[in-house]
């Protein structure tokens, strides 16, 4: 990203993961997944928006999270969209099949801030 924290145009995706900026801590979505699974056997993705250092988004009626989308490559495997004020944190579980080895990416967007993009994890199939 540039000097700018963020972007309501294009796509907000950090480069240095070890020195994000605080914009950066409470949009990025993470994934939680596992290394390795087995061809065509379900497995869960969990995404959790922000909380890095503590710095949780806020979820009220002015600002909130609207969705977050999980994908695998770029082929969409989930979109899940979030209600103002309704939700406790943004957490989703998703349950998912690969049938062979991809890189899953998500993405949110935040009603004021744009879209945002975390690190992508590769899942390996075996």
């Amino acid at each position: 990203m540039s000097n700018v924290e963020f972007s309501l145009t294009k796509l907000n995706k950090p480069t240095d993961w070890n020195n994000l900026p605080g914009m950066a801590k409470k949009h990025v979505p993470i994934i939680e997944a596992p290394a390795q699974v087995k061809a065509n056997e379900p497995f869960n993705v969990k995404i959790k928006v922000g909380g890095i250092d503590g710095i949780e988004h806020p979820n009220t009626l002015s600002h909130w999270i609207n969705w977050v989308a999980l994908y695998a490559e770029d082929r969409l495997i989930a979109k899940i969209e979030f209600g103002a004020e309704l939700t406790n944190q943004y957490v989703v579980n998703v349950h998912v099949t690969l049938p062979e080895t991809a890189t899953l990416r998500a993405q949110e967007f935040c009603n004021l801030h744009g879209v945002w993009e975390g690190k992508p994890q590769k899942v390996t199939v075996a």
